[in-house]
């Protein structure tokens, strides 16, 4: 009895541990471990995050990032507009009907596992060193794993629902836009997620092996330099675009699968 008094105390901090947002403390963390390690292992390779956020508010105050970015943003949106275009247009065709998978899915899969920075050189050749290049780039870094998703999502499909659709008189349109792609949606969100995160990648190796520009070139330049600080300062920029990527697109599948009940989307 003499111990419940402490455990009832001991309880409720442990639920508001629980409480506590896992991602800023998990950042916190590792901002802090990213400090320390800076500091003892006396790396010029691993300079200190306060070091490193000194060299990012300074390239901002010269205005280096705010140009750069706008260029790497106009790049990244581009890319990715053609990307889902095209990626939930192909993989609807070959998830919907097996002849279009059975012409398309071997040339799909092969240019997913294929090295996508491979391509970079071919689009220099065939479009020169300006921005169609870079979007080529991030294109074929995104474009086909979302549709591999959007394939799978549209194969997954029940069949008695598009036998019902149909049953009552539904036509093919209706059915590809009423039942399938909604159905099919926590699929097709999921490789547009991977896309996102994809397509940055894409945007970054384009504007540093095709045309030096936007925050490709600040990592090149700084990397020229072996200026470890000025490299992680961009890094920073560049994880900053993705994550708000990644926030925008987890938004929309919100609101696509809001039918979805809750407790399946926490089990994915």
């Amino acid at each position: 009895m003499e111990h419940r008094p402490g455990g009832a105390r001991r309880r409720p901090a442990a639920a508001r541990l629980r409480r506590l947002p896992a991602a800023p403390v998990s950042l916190a963390a590792g901002a802090a471990v990213w400090e320390a390690v800076g500091r003892t292992a006396d790396a010029s390779a691993l300079p200190p995050l306060s070091t490193v956020l000194d060299r990012l508010v300074e390239a901002t105050r010269q205005g280096t990032i705010a140009s750069s970015l706008a260029d790497s943003l106009v790049n990244l949106a581009l890319g990715l507009v053609i990307s889902l275009a095209a990626g939930l247009l192909v993989g609807t065709a070959m998830g919907r009907w097996r002849r279009v998978d059975a012409a398309l899915g071997v040339y799909v899969h092969a240019l997913l596992a294929a090295p996508s920075l491979v391509f970079a050189p071919v689009f220099f050749s065939l479009l020169g060193a300006g921005r169609a290049s870079i979007v080529a780039v991030v294109v074929t870094y995104a474009v086909f794993v979302v549709v591999v998703n959007t394939a799978a999502g549209v194969r997954s499909v029940p069949p008695h629902l598009v036998e019902m659709a149909h049953s009552y008189g539904a036509s093919e349109r209706q059915v590809l836009v009423r039942v399938v792609l909604p159905a099919a949606a926590p699929l097709i969100m999921a490789g547009v997620r991977l896309g996102v995160g994809r397509a940055v990648t894409g945007m970054i190796n384009g504007e540093m092996f095709i045309s030096v520009v936007g925050l490709g070139r600040l990592v090149t330049e700084a990397g020229g330099r072996f200026d470890s600080a000025g490299v992680l300062a961009v890094l920073l920029i560049v994880i900053a675009v993705a994550l708000a990527a990644l926030a925008l697109v987890q938004a929309v599948d919100r609101t696509v699968t809001r039918w979805v009940p809750r407790t399946w989307k926490e089990e994915r």
